[in-house]
C-alpha cells in the first residue's frame, strides 16, 4: 500500500471514530494541508502513531467544548485536572478506535499513551500535516490535526 493510501485510510479512520466515540452530531469539514508551526490557542491532546505509517494525531479545542462533550457523555460537565484527565481519555478513544477501524483496511498501527497540552503552544518537527475541522453542533469546534513523518 502506498503512503498516499495508507494517509487517505488513517484520515477517513479518524472520521469514522470521531463519529462512533463523540456521541454529537458532527460536521465534519474537508482536510487540508498544513505546514508548521501547529498553534494550539487553549488545549487538546497529542497520541504517537507508529507502525505502517508513523505520526501524530493532535486534537485540539478549547476546554469550553471539551467539557460540553465530557457533559454529553458522562452527564456532568468537567473542569480542572477532570478535565485534563478526560481530554487525554477522549485522545485514547478516538485513536484506540482509529487503529481497530484501519486494521480492517489492512493497515496497522499503535499509538502511545496520550500527551494533554494546556495552554498556548506551537509544536514544529513534523514532514506532513493534515487539518481536519469539525464543527460539534451548539458546542464548538475541534481541529484533528494527522502529522506524518517519513
Amino acid at each position: 500500500m502506498t503512503a498516499s493510501k495508507h494517509i487517505q485510510t488513517i484520515l477517513n479512520g479518524t472520521i469514522q471514530s470521531l463519529k462512533s466515540v463523540i456521541p454529537l452530531p458532527m460536521d465534519i469539514k474537508s482536510p487540508s494541508l498544513m505546514v508548521q508551526p501547529f498553534e494550539q490557542e487553549e488545549m487538546g491532546v497529542l497520541i504517537g502513531m507508529i507502525g505502517d505509517i508513523k505520526g501524530r494525531i493532535i486534537i485540539d479545542s478549547t476546554s469550553e467544548c471539551l467539557s460540553s462533550i465530557g457533559a454529553t457523555m458522562f452527564g456532568m460537565p468537567l473542569e480542572g485536572e477532570m478535565l485534563e484527565s478526560f481530554t487525554g481519555e477522549l485522545g485514547n478513544m478516538v485513536a484506540g478506535n482509529l487503529c481497530t477501524v484501519v486494521a480492517r483496511d489492512g493497515v496497522e498501527v499503535d499509538i502511545t499513551p496520550p500527551t494533554v497540552i494546556v495552554g498556548r503552544t506551537k509544536l514544529f518537527g513534523f514532514q506532513h500535516a493534515f487539518k481536519l475541522p469539525v464543527e460539534l453542533a451548539n458546542i464548538g469546534n475541534l481541529t484533528i490535526i494527522l502529522t506524518i513523518d517519513e
